[in-house]
């Protein structure tokens, strides 16, 4: 039987796509390239079907199971199983890596002048580069590998700098932002004219400061100027007339306002009492609303209940249906074990002579041939109806010396319901024919059984190891014109001698 190949092993994986075509210093050939990424093999991997892939890509496809190979499909050459891509069915190509790795190769980066072999290409170069453009990792804008330091320090505009006041971190975009907050940011006082005052000390500064210049006290009543502090008092003196102008007229201001504010309180005790009427009525409507939700909350309630009900009852429809399903797919299995010992049954015979009609032949060699369903056993049959139990199986594309060259077929004794009453060991001569469907020649071979063998012991398991032959028929003379093949189908025939039982 055919055996699968053995995983690849770790070492040969990788967990990259193949390299990009661009990298080749000469002329690019197809055989070079993955089937899948249509990049430059690394770790090349060959299919059953003859395909190459890079390790990472075969392993990405054949992840979520078998897959058909696109390569075959599109060159017209799809064959199944041999197209099937699945795990195990690959094997590293290490002659075709080392081809690939010897190819002469360049780098991609613009500017860049290394050259050297694809093998040193990806030991020594591949993401090393200082010419390579990546993304900055902050600001993602593209720079070369080398200017990376310069970027992070001078130009990323996501770069963090410390205050140089109060050397707490912030990103450079925000620098206005923190100047405008910074406790020790550094102010001038517009009065006295001190300089690098820390913001957090300023407002304690103009406090005491007699320069600074602050507003009239009567700013309240209309005086718009500013003096500074220790001139204050000379202010007031000099402007007392002008301050007590302005301040009857604020008076005078203040009455009116006054006099306007009881108009409109006046005015709202009046809308308070027509508020206070609709309110009484709002408050009767209020009332017949909630006598509604009331009855509307009671009526939900009452629904509430019976659609639980009506689910409750439905679950148990549900359950019981599925209860009954599970009884029926029981019932349907029994009727299938009932029906195939029925067919069982029917060709069984009692007479130690037993013919075995095999159709669809062609398919099921194929199968054979494929490894899908290499042998086939017969129907049991019995010498009488308390007689040894016995089967035939046979092996479409041969077995043991006889794989792909012969049919093999092989008799095998089984343990049966009165083995007990039965002579031990097995020793009644067998006959295997394949028959002839012209009845001009059979092929017959027959055999008595080594009685020493455990094959015509009494048996302890289900069947005992199959004797027989294993060149039983020549498959040359089933590929020519024939008389034992017809409507593709074949007659076995097993005869075994009932003398002394």
């Amino acid at each position: 039987m055919a055996t699968q190949e053995p995983s690849p092993p770790s070492s040969m994986e990788s967990n990259k796509p193949g390299f990009p075509k661009k990298i080749l210093g000469n002329k690019l050939e197809d055989k070079h390239l993955c089937n899948c990424c249509h990049n430059i093999l690394r770790r090349p991997f060959q299919a059953q079907c003859g395909h190459r892939f890079c390790s990472y890509c075969f392993n990405r496809t054949v992840s979520n199971g078998p897959q058909k190979c696109n390569a075959c499909i599109k060159e017209d050459i799809f064959e199944e199983p041999t197209s099937i891509l699945k795990q195990g069915c690959a094997f590293p190509d290490n002659a075709v890596r080392r081809e690939v790795e010897n190819l002469s190769a360049v780098c991609i980066n613009e500017s860049c002048t290394w050259k050297g072999s694809i093998k040193e290409y990806e030991m020594n170069h591949e993401g090393k580069c200082e010419f390579m453009i990546i993304p900055c990792p902050s600001c993602k804008e593209r720079i070369r590998f080398n200017e990376q330091e310069r970027h992070n320090e001078r130009e990323c505009p996501e770069r963090t700098l410390n205050c140089k006041y109060c050397k707490e971190p912030f990103h450079f975009k925000n620098i206005k932002a923190h100047d405008e907050i910074c406790p020790k940011y550094p102010m001038i006082c517009e009065g006295c004219a001190k300089k690098k005052i820390p913001r957090e000390k300023y407002v304690d500064h103009i406090k005491f400061c007699s320069k600074f210049r602050t507003p009239c006290r009567f700013h309240v009543v209309g005086c718009d100027m500013s003096v500074e502090k220790e001139k204050i008092h000379d202010h007031e003196r000099a402007y007392a007339y002008e301050h007590l102008n302005l301040l009857l007229h604020y008076i005078m201001g203040m009455k009116l306002q006054l006099h306007s504010e009881k108009t409109k309180v006046a005015e709202l005790g009046r809308r308070c009492t027509e508020l206070e009427v609709k309110s009484g009525t709002f408050e009767n409507v209020v009332c017949v609303l909630n006598r509604e939700v009331e009855r509307f909350a009671t009526t939900m309630e009452a629904s509430n209940r019976q659609h639980k009900l009506d689910q409750d009852k439905i679950e148990a429809l549900s359950n019981k249906v599925r209860q009954l399903e599970r009884t029926v797919g029981l019932k349907d299995l029994t009727v299938a074990e009932m029906e195939g010992r029925l067919r069982e049954m029917s060709a069984t015979t009692f007479d130690g002579i037993f013919v075995w009609r095999i159709s669809d032949f062609a398919k099921k060699r194929q199968d054979a041939i494929a490894g899908r369903a290499p042998a086939m056993f017969s129907p049991a049959f019995y010498t009488s109806k308390y007689g040894y139990k016995m089967c035939l199986r046979i092996y479409l594309n041969g077995d043991g010396t006889g794989r792909g060259s012969h049919l093999s077929l092989f008799f095998v004794v089984m343990r049966g319901l009165s083995d007990a009453l039965l002579k031990w060991p097995f020793n009644q001569k067998v006959t295997l024919m394949l028959l002839d469907q012209s009845n001009r020649e059979h092929i017959i071979d027959a055999f008595r059984p080594d009685v020493t063998s455990s094959s015509f012991q009494r048996p302890v398991s289900e069947m005992n190891i199959a004797s027989g032959c294993p060149l039983f028929c020549p498959l040359s003379k089933l590929d020519t014109k024939n008389s034992y093949i017809r409507d593709d189908t074949i007659f076995i025939k097993a005869i075994v001698d009932l003398t002394g039982l």
